[in-house]
This record gives structure tokens, sequence and C-alpha cells, in this order.
């Protein structure tokens, strides 16, 4: 288990000393935009090499079982998480802005939802994997990733207050962390025709083939099929 903890520690590290502090835009300024991406890319990709070898090196210790009627609620969780996930990567990143046309644009589609829907598919997949195996290995693990994806959303809007106060100002006014709530408070609309159903088909062909394979490449099957 001190290995895994040990991970954890790099993990958060990395995610919450380095990125969206202003350690970060230090870094940034020294080396430029683009090499730091590609150093946090490489930086993030080792820990979680690292935080596999140690969840796979834990001992199981069960702490709950999930029945069987939660571990199918906990499969159908998983499509929205896919469906944000395939949104968030089929257009535009709105963390990029700049400018009101970007803004007007960046507040379309999935983020009238959600301005973060990828991080929402993150803490979604990883709420579902810590409810679902109940041990303590598990719950350190995918919670450090329900933790990371939460709190990123705060530490990236943070990141684009101070890199564009105007844009970031119209950006937030017109979407909101938390899903759907830019849209119940009235700052936004829903228009699901601009998610576009090409989007929710491979959402949901990817959610059905990696439900189908996960005891292949899991060991484990999620639900009695």
């Amino acid at each position: 288990m001190g290995l895994l903890i040990l991970a954890i520690a790099v993990w958060l590290f990395i995610h919450f000393g380095v990125s969206g502090t202003r350690l970060r835009d230090r870094v940034v300024a020294r080396i430029g935009e683009q090499p730091f991406r590609g150093l946090f890319s490489l930086l993030s990709i080792a820990a979680i090499l690292f935080l596999i070898v140690g969840w796979n090196r834990a001992p199981v210790i069960p702490l709950w079982y999930a029945p069987d009627w939660l571990r199918w609620i906990l499969v159908f969780v998983m499509l929205p998480a896919f469906v944000l996930f395939v949104a968030s990567v089929s257009r535009r990143n709105p963390t990029m802005i700049g400018g009101e046309n970007a803004v007007a644009e960046a507040a379309r589609g999935i983020q009238r939802i959600t301005r973060h829907p990828m991080l929402w598919s993150f803490a979604l997949w990883a709420g579902v994997h810590v409810i679902g195996n109940g041990d303590v290995a598990a719950v350190l693990f995918f919670g450090t990733f329900l933790v990371t994806a939460l709190a990123g959303t705060a530490l990236i809007d943070a990141k684009l207050a101070r890199r564009d106060p105007a844009s970031w100002e119209a950006l937030s006014a017109a979407t909101s962390i938390t899903p759907f709530s830019a849209i119940v408070q009235g700052r936004n609309r829903f228009v699901p025709g601009e998610i576009g159903w090409l989007t929710l088909l491979i959402g949901a062909v990817v959610w059905a083939l990696l439900l189908y394979l996960h005891p292949w490449l899991f060991g484990i099957a999620p639900v009695a099929i």
C-alpha cells in the first residue's frame, strides 16, 4: 500500500503543486507554453504508470460489496461519461479562449452543459469505479482521479482568469462548472442539436464495446450479462 500512496503523492504534486498554479505560469514564462505541455504530458503519463503499478501491488482490503442492481446503475452512468468525453474532444477546447468570437463559440455545444466536459467524464468514470470496486486500494486509486478531476475544474478556471480576464469573465457568465447549472439559472440554454447525433452514437458505441471487452481488458466483468 505504501507504493500506491507514494504514487498518489507524486500525482497530486504534479497536478496541484504545478498545473494551474503560479509555479506553472513561471515555468511557462521560462520555457514556453508548448514545451511545458509536452513536459507535463510526459510527467503525467509516468505518474499514471506509477499509480497503476502501486495499485496492482496493493493488497485487496474490502470495504463494501456493490450489489448487482447498483452495478447496473453504475454501468449506465458510464454512458454519459463516454458521451461527455467524445463531445469534449470533437470540438475546440474552450480553455483556449481569446476574443469575443472565441468566447461565443466556446459557450456552445457541450459547453452549454458544462465548460469542463472532459473533467466531468473522468470524474464520473472515477466515481463509478470507486463505488463499484469498494476496496481500499481502489478507493485510493480511483479516488485520486476523482479528486483531481473535480478540483481541476477550479484550477483551470483560475488559470484562465489570470491569462485573459476579459474573455474569462464572458465565458464564466455563459457557462458553468456544474452540469446544467448555467442552463437552470437562465445564463445559457440547452441545444442538443449542437452536440450532434454522431457524438452520441460514438459515445454509445465505445461504451457498449468497452462493456463487452471489459473482462478481457481488465480481468473482471462489471455486470453479469
